[in-house]
């Protein structure tokens, strides 16, 4: 899978899951100011990722560093390309 590809699924997965406008989603948006989330919401988020993605994030420290969707697709492309090394 590409990074091209990671970004597009993170995307099209969180417009559907938060139905956000697809268009709107740029890497410098905000998730808590600009797309409107809360903390519960970032639950979610994360489960949302682990199962279009595969991978376990729920205890990871970076998580609670992103605070824009280029940080999301950053912190997935990591872990997909770490995943795949091990």
């Amino acid at each position: 899978m590409t990074d091209q590809e990671i970004v597009e699924l993170i995307n099209s997965s969180l417009a559907e899951e938060f139905e956000f406008d697809l268009g709107a989603m740029t890497p410098e948006t905000a998730l808590f100011e600009d797309m409107g989330l809360d903390s519960l919401d970032v639950v979610d988020l994360v489960i949302v990722l682990e199962t279009a993605f595969g991978i376990k994030i729920r205890e990871e420290e970076a998580i609670r560093k992103i605070r824009t969707l280029g940080d999301i697709h950053s912190f997935v492309i990591a872990k997909k390309r770490q995943s795949e090394a091990g």
